[in-house]
């Protein structure tokens, strides 16, 4: 394979998640998303709800944290390097696909990654986290641009890049193309390998 490790950003209902799972399957390798919560999660000791809401809270300030020195990091921070060191071990492994949680930027320095950032206009965002996750909210548009909102400063924070801009990814997809469609892209890319 000419990229063993595929990492997946996403926009929340893009169907991110369910190309990474159709590539996982197809190439059958290990699928690293919710699993890497719990992971995380072990390695920090934290609880797994705290792991998984990370990525949606406010970070705080830069002058906040010039007050906690490496022993005492701010909690979110410490939830930060542990996600980095168990990608960085999936990643040792051998070939997976890992969804979120900055493992683009992670693992930028490793040359078999491919990095992926799938995203869909709002009105298809908004049909599929009504229909097919059941998501419910009063404005489907403002919850949306809320959570890319946390994402993006997240991302940005620990990162000092900009989530979904096209220089931080080899491969930007909209999803309308198809679910299967793009994991066979994403695939034909990884593999080196033309699909008949």
């Amino acid at each position: 394979m000419k990229y063993s490790i595929i990492t997946i950003g996403r926009e929340h209902g893009s169907g991110g998640r369910g190309i990474a799972q159709m590539i996982a399957d197809e190439l059958q390798i290990p699928l690293y998303d919710r699993k890497l919560i719990q992971m995380i999660a072990e390695n920090s000791g934290l609880a797994e709800s705290y792991v998984a809401q990370s990525e949606m809270r406010r970070t705080s300030s830069f002058l906040y944290n010039l007050y906690f020195d490496s022993k005492n990091l701010p909690l979110d921070d410490q939830v930060f390097l542990a996600q980095a060191n168990v990608i960085q071990e999936v990643a040792k492994k051998g070939p997976c696909v890992i969804v979120g949680r900055c493992a683009d930027y992670i693992l930028r320095n490793e040359p078999s990654v491919l990095n992926v950032f799938v995203y869909a206009p709002m009105e298809e965002r908004i049909r599929r986290i009504a229909e097919e996750y059941g998501e419910k909210a009063n404005d489907m548009q403002r919850y949306l641009q809320k959570i890319d909102r946390h994402r993006s400063s997240y991302y940005d924070r620990f990162t000092g890049e900009k989530w979904g801009e096209p220089h931080n990814y080899h491969l930007l997809l909209n999803s309308t193309v198809g679910l299967k469609t793009a994991a066979q892209q994403i695939i034909t890319l990884a593999t080196g390998k033309e699909q008949a």
